[in-house]
């Protein structure tokens, strides 16, 4: 709906356009834009020949692509928590799907807008009250912002007031199933299309896959009407641009995972005015809670206690430097019961399993979709590769070792070879030390299973009934510790 904050600003600001310049004002202006459920080896300029995404291409050929940039959750809403509060999940309330965090949490766009910023929002929202107060417009109105979620983006850019700083946050729901006719239908052949060795290599996943990358390609289109249109005000040297995503494709094997296909998203940052316009690579390790502070840096703010991350703008001026050493992930009820944690190294990948008696097939959105239902078909057959059947494998391995440089796909689990004792105990510390530290928690009484694990949405006698929270035992919200960097 619109807010009467985007009532008002219509009222006293339509038809003005903001042409003010970069040398105007001193303070950045941000841009995010964020699309939801795409992978970030599922754009062209990260290495997929398949999808057709010129304009994200565009804005990386003169900006920084990051290539080792994690997110806290492979699920949408404490994702998206997680980095509008520079938090970890179990520490902003909101660590379970659709659950929302207390009314006292801050997020960075509500100390921009303390401090002189123009805030807007378009598209999918998907967060507490809270955040609500960080934007001075809010729109998420499905109709208006049309299916994809970026039919406003242009009108916020055009409508904001003039001599203000601004931040943008512009939400897709793209490329998020279910998937129906656009504008962009048919932009990929399902017949030219050759899915990713842990898919089903037949008719269904192909043409699943094309209508994804359709919905990428609308996302793809917007960013480039973005991107000219802050090119038309003349503020594009000293906007922050970020391109990312919230979590991993929704399908079987990504989405909900703490591994790379789950939680490694594209992130590409463009600001001539303070990183060049040259095309660079970054490959330091980068947490979606740092985004919170590195953007209140660039505004010139201090960041609050409550932020968990750290900046990352030494990486802007000289993408070559190292940053993290750490990265700390987290995966709870979605859909299905769950409680996974996961430490990564630049080499290794370690992950905490407490709920190992279950499989690990996805969300029930990817557990309906026609990739699962192929995969499913072969494997009750005995068609299916070791790794492509890994979705069905129960019990699981309550603990599990990857050596990324030799297997960057993660799935030879060392955690049972002797050769590598030491290095699974040296992870498996640092991850216990950062849950004891930022007050985790693992509840004998976890959210159940709201649907069964099968295709066609098949509710269980648990729908609707959340289980002990996993911030509740040790007050985690009010937890501002960081963990190791």
């Amino acid at each position: 709906m619109l807010t009467h904050h985007f009532i008002n600003r219509i009222a006293c600001g339509l038809g003005i356009l903001c042409a003010a310049s970069a040398t105007a004002q001193d303070k950045p202006n941000f841009v995010l834009m964020i699309a939801d459920d795409v992978s970030w080896d599922d754009i062209g300029c990260y290495g997929n020949s398949q999808v057709k995404t010129p304009n994200i291409d565009r804005v990386a050929g003169s900006g920084i692509r990051f290539t080792n940039f994690f997110l806290t959750a492979s699920s949408s809403s404490p994702s998206r928590n997680s980095i509008i509060t520079g938090r970890y999940p179990h520490n902003t309330g909101g660590a379970e799907l659709h659950t929302l965090p207390p009314d006292y949490m801050i997020s960075f766009p509500e100390i921009l807008r303390q401090n002189g910023y123009y805030t807007a929002h378009a598209g999918k929202f998907h967060m507490g009250n809270y955040a609500r107060r960080g934007f001075d417009i809010i729109n998420e109105n499905n109709k208006l912002n049309g299916d994809g979620g970026e039919e406003l983006w242009i009108r916020c850019l055009q409508e904001r007031p003039q001599g203000k700083p601004f931040l943008m946050w512009f939400a897709a729901h793209d490329a998020h199933r279910v998937w129906g006719p656009n504008e962009f239908s048919g932009t990929h052949d399902p017949q030219n299309i050759t899915p990713p060795w842990y898919l089903a290599q037949g008719a269904k996943t192909k043409g699943d896959l094309s209508k994804y990358y359709d919905e990428i390609a609308r996302f793809d289109h917007y960013i480039g009407l973005v991107y000219d249109e802050l090119i038309r005000q003349n503020v594009i040297d000293n906007t922050v641009i970020i391109i990312m995503a919230d979590n991993g494709r929704p399908f079987p094997h990504s989405k909900t995972r703490v591994n790379d296909r789950g939680l490694k998203s594209p992130f590409i940052v463009h600001w001539p005015a303070g990183a060049g316009n040259e095309p660079q690579l970054c490959k330091a390790l980068v947490s979606a809670i740092d985004i919170a502070p590195t953007v209140l840096e660039l505004a010139g703010l201090d960041t609050p206690q409550t932020v968990q991350g750290y900046s990352f703008t030494r990486l802007l001026k000289k993408p070559s430097r190292k940053f993290r050493n750490y990265i700390f992930a987290e995966h709870n009820w979605h859909d299905y019961e769950a409680h996974e944690r996961m430490v990564r190294t630049k080499d290794y990948l370690y992950i905490l399993n407490s709920r190992p008696q279950y499989p690990q097939s996805g969300p029930a959105d990817a557990v309906g979709s026609p990739s699962y239902e192929e995969l499913d078909s072969l494997w009750k057959i005995n068609g299916l590769t070791r790794q492509q059947a890994d979705i069905f494998t129960a019990p699981r391995p309550n603990e599990e070792l990857y050596k990324n440089i030799t297997d960057p796909d993660q799935y030879d689990n060392l955690a049972g070879n002797k050769g590598y004792m030491k290095k699974l105990v040296k992870l498996r510390s640092v991850l216990n030390e950062w849950m004891k530290e930022t007050g985790d928690n693992i509840p004998e009484n976890l959210t159940k299973d709201w649907y069964l694990r099968e295709p066609g949405y098949v509710k269980t006698p648990n729908i609707n009934i959340r289980g002990e929270p996993v911030d509740n035992k040790f007050n985690a919200t009010k937890i501002n510790n960081k963990g190791k960097f």
